[in-house]
């Protein structure tokens, strides 16, 4: 398939894990894609591994978490391609801890990453898109903790709630500027954020309990639903989580 013949993708996090993933994906269908992360090193892994399978990719430097850094890459992929597509939210954090243990600064990172960094990325580029008048795709990682709670994650689990809301109102603000917007729900995948977790047989084996399908996401699993989000093919679906978790919500 090459849904995203002649489009521009703006991926952060795609430096490593679902982020990586869903760049690459995208790029194997035909997007340029630009590789964003405060990561120049890993994103530009990201960028020659695209490359070196025949894909369009740039790097962007970008915090997330400000206004004007964003802003600034922003405007500079405007300045090279005159348009932009396609914005997958993929940065996020975790940090495990117990909610009488979790601190100011733990608390305030991980919404400032996973839930602020959505607002101010997706704004930004929502307003690119209107001025453009492009019929844009924003696609949000959220998460099956952004549905219901689990332990010792009080902060991760308030950022993606509160990525499951805000992915709901944008739908309907953005809707008649014509741009979708939809959230993957990801459950446990192999990546950097839940290695010591799975590296635990005892945690692992006891984990792969809750899933039916007995076994862990692959970040290449969650990047296919990124890219049906993103795409045409999902042209009526909007204010949608799409849970990509082994069937682990059935429990």
């Amino acid at each position: 398939m090459q849904r995203f013949v002649g489009e521009v993708a703006i991926v952060t996090g795609a430096g490593n894990g679902i982020g990586a993933a869903s760049a690459k994906r995208l790029a194997a269908e035909g997007a340029t894609v630009i590789i964003a992360d405060r990561d120049d090193r890993a994103a530009q892994q990201t960028a020659d591994a695209i490359a070196e399978s025949g894909g369009q990719a740039e790097v962007g430097t970008v915090d997330v978490t400000d206004r004007a850094s964003v802003q600034k890459l922003v405007d500079q992929v405007i300045a090279r391609h005159n348009r932009i597509d396609v914005l997958c939210n993929i940065a996020g954090i975790a940090i495990g801890e117990t909610f009488l243990e979790v601190t100011d600064e733990a608390w305030q990172r991980t919404l400032g990453v996973n839930l602020t960094g959505v607002y101010l990325c997706s704004q930004i580029v929502a307003r690119a898109m209107v001025e453009q008048d492009i019929a844009g795709r924003i696609v949000n990682m959220a998460s099956t903790n952004g549905l219901v709670g689990e332990a010792n994650l009080a902060h991760y689990n308030a950022s993606k709630f509160g990525v499951v809301g805000l992915t709901m109102t944008m739908a309907i603000d953005l809707a008649p500027h014509n741009i979708r917007v939809n959230s993957v729900c990801p459950g446990l995948i192999k990546t950097r954020l839940t290695a010591s977790s799975r590296n635990n047989p005892e945690w692992a084996n006891d984990y792969l309990k809750k899933i039916p399908l007995k076994r862990f996401g692959e970040p290449e699993e969650v990047a296919a639903a990124v890219a049906f989000l993103a795409s045409t093919d999902s042209g009526f679906i909007t204010g949608h989580q799409l849970v990509i978790d082994g069937g682990q919500l059935t429990f």
